[in-house]
Formats: C-alpha cells, sequence, structure tokens
C-alpha cells in the first residue's frame, strides 16, 4: 500500500504543508498549516467507488483494469513541532 507523507515547514514567509516536494498554499500560522494538512490527509484516506479504467500504454495497446476505490493510501504527517 503507498504511503503520503505531508510535512510542515515554512514557506513563502508563512507555513505550508508539502507532499512529493508539491507545496501547498501558503498559511499565516504553523496551526493553520497543520490543520490543513490533518484535512487533506484525511481526505486522501477516503474510499472512493471501484470503477474500471481503460488506459494506452507506450507501445499504442489498450489495457482495461479495475481499480479499487478502496485502495487507499496511508498517510502520516511530518512535524517537527
Amino acid at each position: 500500500m503507498a504511503e503520503v507523507t505531508y510535512e510542515i515547514v515554512e514557506h513563502d514567509g508563512g507555513w505550508a504543508y508539502k507532499v512529493d516536494g508539491v507545496f501547498s498554499e501558503s498559511f499565516p500560522t504553523h496551526a493553520a498549516a497543520l490543520k490543513a494538512a490533518q484535512m487533506a490527509a484525511a481526505e486522501q484516506r477516503v474510499p472512493g467507488e471501484t470503477e474500471v479504467i481503460e488506459f494506452e500504454d507506450e507501445k499504442g495497446k489498450w489495457h482495461t483494469e479495475t481499480a479499487s476505490g478502496s485502495d487507499r493510501p496511508t498517510t502520516t504527517i511530518k512535524d517537527k513541532e
């Protein structure tokens, strides 16, 4: 299962959370950034619908797979404070 880490960092004159090197919007306080990261992490774990998906690979071949809506990542929040 995949794991997504939300890291609270100082950014752009305020605070933000960072996931895989990508920053969220800036928040005026550490507490606001932490709350936003907690909400985003919780939403990431919510199951979706199981659906059939189709995609084309780099060789032009089409594939059909079932994407399980319950295959959600685990999430953690990394905060030095």
